[in-house]
């Protein structure tokens, strides 16, 4: 099962600031009141405290992020993830978790920076992998990596719930800018067909057709005295 939380005083995360100048890094501030499984080159259980959440400033395709005390002065996690994309962004910090059995920490699967349609899906060992496919009945994202040197080239997987490795799905992969500024095109485009106007009613009778009748005799007949007059 996949829990979302916006970071703004949820279940799980407390919001305490995010630094909206820096959009290399996405840095983000956090507050976390429970337990919160991070997976990184060592797996860590963050526990509950401050921290913040940053891209490292990387030539490399691969996304890699880190997780800092509130002074960042002390790396508790360095972690591979894949693009994840969202069809709509909000303007709060997103976290969402994987769930797993009770009584253990839930374990973070994807975090998006305020405004963002891209975040990043964290990528687990296998073995911590297989058993949260296993526990949510969902494919979850794999690397052999053990270095921070391996990070940047190990093969990215998945693990599904049975068990088995499979190649990793076209849907994590990033397209091109322009196929997604396209969609976006296309989206504002389609909007729904305005409701016909309804026809206006009739509008009711005002005057009896007797009384034009009426108005004709006693024109014809004050015509018809005068001509007698005349003669």
């Amino acid at each position: 099962m996949l829990r979302t939380c916006a970071v703004v005083g949820g279940f799980l995360l407390l919001f305490a600031s995010v630094s909206s100048a820096d959009e290399v890094t996405k840095r983000t501030a956090v507050t976390l009141n429970e337990p919160l499984i991070v997976a990184g080159v060592q797996t860590v259980t963050l526990e509950p405290g401050k921290y913040v959440i940053k891209l490292m400033r990387s030539d490399t395709d691969r996304n890699i992020v880190l997780f800092y005390n509130e002074r960042e002065d002390k790396l508790f996690a360095t972690a591979l993830a894949i693009n994840n994309y969202r069809l709509f962004p909000t303007d709060k910090t997103v976290l969402r978790f994987w769930e797993t059995p009770q009584g253990n920490p839930m374990a973070l699967k994807a975090w998006f920076a305020p405004g963002d349609r891209w975040g990043q899906e964290f990528v687990y060992p296998k073995g911590l992998a297989a058993r949260i496919a296993h526990d949510t009945g969902a494919s979850v994202l794999t690397s052999p990596a053990t270095t921070e040197a391996e990070l940047r080239t190990a093969p990215v997987t998945e693990i599904e719930p049975t068990g088995k490795e499979a190649p990793l799905e076209e849907a994590y992969v990033a397209p091109p800018v322009s196929a997604w500024e396209s969609l976006d095109a296309e989206l504002a485009e389609v909007s729904p067909e305005p409701e016909p106007e309804p026809e206006p009613e009739p509008l009711p009778a005002t005057a009896s057709p007797l009384f034009a009748i009426g108005l004709a005799g006693l024109f014809f007949a004050a015509t018809g005295l005068a001509v007698r007059r005349m003669t």
